[in-house]
């Protein structure tokens, strides 16, 4: 399975690489996620429930983080077992790019393969699945990074301006009216 794409984020690129590597963000933001823990140096474990098509089950996984380079990319490893539900493993490179002081292009391309009752389903469905999942993330990683980082107030239009000489016929006009 490949799966590619890139999402615009409301935030600096330095609060877009600080986000991708908070957990508690991650945990919030991840589908289905029980836990995510560190469990080395750049790698963490996890849990993450999911179903697929008629298969449900409660996956427990790992992480690796890869090609570090702060704040414009990385490279993660994954793997996971559900059990009799299946595994799979895969990688993906992340990366950010500024495209405004408050915007943020996140571009990811993702390839996994699938073994077990999650193969026999087909890749067809595995394919759909696993691009509703990334939709559900964005979605919920754009709304806590909006609860995390809200955008400035709008500045108020300021008022137009009088025509030139405007005031000077008012004052005449309101003379003439009083006197």
């Amino acid at each position: 399975m490949n799966l590619a794409g890139e999402q615009i984020l409301p935030v600096t690129q330095a609060q877009a690489w600080a986000a991708l590597n908070d957990i508690a963000m991650l945990q919030a933001a991840v589908p289905g996620c029980e836990s995510i823990a560190p469990s080395g140096e750049q790698a963490f474990d996890l849990a993450v429930a999911v179903s697929i098509g008629p298969v449900k089950a409660r996956f427990k996984g790992r992480l690796q983080l890869s090609e570090l380079n702060p704040p414009q990319s990385y490279r993660l490893a994954f793997e996971g077992s559900g059990g009799a539900a299946g595994h799979g493993k895969g990688q993906a490179a992340v990366s950010l790019a500024a495209l405004a002081p408050n915007e943020t292009r996140l571009a990811y391309e993702v390839t996994a393969s699938v073994g077990g009752k999650l193969a026999q389903v087909g890749s067809r469905l595995v394919d759909l699945a696993a691009q509703k999942l990334a939709e559900d993330f964005f979605a919920r990683f754009r709304a806590a990074l909006l609860e995390r980082h809200p955008p400035p107030p709008v500045a108020a239009a300021p008022a137009p301006a009088a025509p030139a000489g405007f005031w000077q016929r008012l004052r005449r006009w309101l003379r003439r009216l009083h006197g």
